[in-house]
């Protein structure tokens, strides 16, 4: 396993990283083949693990506590996030200063921790002045309870407001950003790389498969595969990704992928890496064969005949417009 820094700051994380999302916490055998993803990863150089308060209502933070508990705590970088609701009341979600400091007791109550490595604004909030959640994530720094903070899904605007805001407010600094980014969203091509390479801010991105799409389990003219999310996910995100573009291009990337003798899996996440300001990539796994799979894709470099085939597959074109 290779290790980048976020970003210009000190902290090393693993190219791979265990994300919680779809990590199935309902009990019996998905809990044990869970755990034994969550294990596998450690004992294969992953030190970065990512959850979120909202995951399953709070028991994916108990869930990976209660596993990483039993390692070294310098050994690994665990995240969360804050920003959906976690209950009915009218403070239960945003980031109002309220519930980010009564959320970060909870989720250090439920990793079994005392600080978190990384904390993220989940999203943005329309309701509460940006003073207000820079100030509280700042302080939280200075309190000791999280090292570093970050954004995750916030647009170019906002996360330059908020760069300005910390520089006039003499804040501890933004540090890492957590979008989504594959071979078929680049959206934080057009402007957010260059903005966190600027101020030195690290990337560790979500959704490398394009949720799913990107493992080859997915073809044209071929059932969609029993059991996979595109059967279960209640949000259809991965159905709305099936149309016949999308598809044309797996058959495409998956020949590419043929060709140099690595997995579809391996080549979308190679191809992500091929970027220096990535720091690392939030991976799903459900399964210990998904992350072996996942894992190979760190250190690999791919060819400049492959990179520019895969762009000439993907086809895709920057936003951009003249002025004047």
């Amino acid at each position: 396993m290779n290790y980048r820094k976020v970003g210009k700051w000190g902290l090393k994380v693993s190219e791979i990283a265990l994300g919680s999302w779809m990590t199935d916490v309902s009990g019996g055998n998905a809990v044990d083949i869970a755990k034994n993803t969550v294990k596998l990863a450690y004992e294969n150089g992953v030190n970065f693990f990512d959850c979120a308060d909202a995951y399953s209502g709070g028991e994916a933070e108990k869930f990976l506590g209660n596993i990483l508990k039993d390692f070294e705590r310098s050994s690994y970088v665990v995240s969360s996030k804050v920003f959906f609701p976690v209950g009915t009341g009218p403070n239960d979600r945003g980031l109002s200063r309220k519930h980010i400091f009564e959320q970060i007791d909870k989720s250090l109550k439920n990793m079994q921790t005392d600080y978190l490595d990384m904390y993220f604004c989940h999203r943005y909030d329309e309701e509460t002045p940006l003073e207000e959640t820079l100030q509280a994530l700042s302080d939280l720094v200075e309190k000791g309870k999280i090292l570093y903070y970050g954004v995750s899904e916030w647009s170019p605007v906002q996360i330059t407001e908020a760069l300005g805001i910390i520089k006039s407010m003499g804040l501890r600094p933004l540090s890492v950003i957590q979008p989504q980014y594959n071979m078929m969203d680049r959206y934080i091509e057009d402007e957010i790389i260059g903005i966190c390479e600027k101020n030195g801010i690290g990337i560790v991105p979500f959704s490398p498969l394009s949720q799913g799409l990107l493992t080859g389990k997915y073809r044209k003219g071929q059932p969609i595969p029993e059991g996979s999310r595109a059967t279960h996910q209640s949000d259809k995100q991965i159905n709305n990704l099936l149309t016949e573009e999308n598809l044309d291009k797996v058959e495409k990337l998956s020949k590419v992928a043929d060709d140099l003798g690595i997995s579809l899996s391996v080549l979308a996440l190679s191809w992500a890496l091929r970027k220096p300001s990535i720091s690392s990539l939030i991976t799903g796994a459900t399964k210990p064969d998904q992350l072996e799979n996942n894992i190979k894709a760190s250190g690999v470099s791919l060819p400049l005949d492959a990179l520019n085939e895969i762009e000439n597959i993907l086809n895709y074109h920057p936003f951009s417009r003249r002025i004047g």
